[in-house]
């Protein structure tokens, strides 16, 4: 089975006259948590939508694990795991209870369920709380029941729609050593949208998208060479700020 997770080949897309997206393309591998770094407007929800069939692709081609998101979308998507910007659970519901309606969506039974909340719930310090209501919870720990929920199916996949927006110091950076964590111990692809360069490690790769366009990509040490920059700092602002070139 191919180590690319993620195929996204001359993709665009346009608001009517407006065009959001222009001829992108990249790849996201297993095992490698891959930055999707642009300022806000730079297309990045836009290409979420694509990935997960919310629009539809008029221009381009997505392959997800091999499968194409088109032709063969149930295969596709059955790889995918997501975390949205906005909240999607259900307040009134339990914790156990959204991540249960989760995995019947799956087609998951109940005992093998219960065994995927518990384990991914335990992994994130979350299973004593699996009782409570989710609007009694505070930001940071409804991520974490996002997050447990985009993981109940095994994933090949995760795509994380700038997680972290909103939440304090101690919740973010928990959130990002534990998708890190899980990228090395589960062999797992992360496509992680953001505009917060401290969310960047040293081993991710990064794309700088700006304006519908992929800017830069690659290995985040290979990308500093190439631009002749110190830190992902600089080549957000080189591309995004001092007019720089594809």
């Amino acid at each position: 089975m191919t180590d690319i997770a993620l195929h996204i080949e001359n993709l665009s897309f346009a608001y009517g006259a407006t065009k959001a997206l222009d001829r992108v393309g990249f790849n996201v591998r297993c095992g490698e948590c891959t930055i999707l770094l642009g300022p806000n407007g730079a297309g990045k929800s836009t290409l979420f939508s694509l990935i997960t069939r919310l629009y539809d692709a008029r221009e381009g081609r997505i392959e997800l694990c091999g499968f194409d998101i088109k032709r063969q979308s149930l295969k596709a998507l059955a790889n995918l795991g997501v975390v949205f910007q906005q909240t999607t659970l259900d307040p009134d519901l339990s914790v156990t209870q959204n991540l249960r309606y989760h995995a019947a969506l799956h087609g998951m039974g109940r005992k093998a369920a219960d065994l995927r909340i518990r384990e991914e719930l335990e992994r994130l310090h979350m299973f004593e709380r699996r009782g409570e209501k989710v609007r009694q919870l505070n930001g940071g720990h409804k991520r974490r029941v996002e997050i447990a929920r985009a993981l109940l199916h095994n994933p090949r996949l995760l795509l994380l729609d700038e997680p972290t927006v909103g939440l304090d110091v101690p919740s973010r950076q928990a959130i990002v050593e534990h998708v890190h964590d899980l990228v090395k111990q589960q062999n797992l692809a992360v496509l992680w949208a953001t505009h917060l360069i401290d969310e960047i490690a040293g081993q991710d790769s990064l794309i700088v998208l700006h304006k519908g366009q992929v800017k830069a990509e690659g290995k985040l040490a290979d990308v500093l060479q190439a631009t002749g920059c110190s830190d992902a700092g600089q080549v957000f602002q080189k591309f995004t700020q001092g007019g720089g070139q594809p």
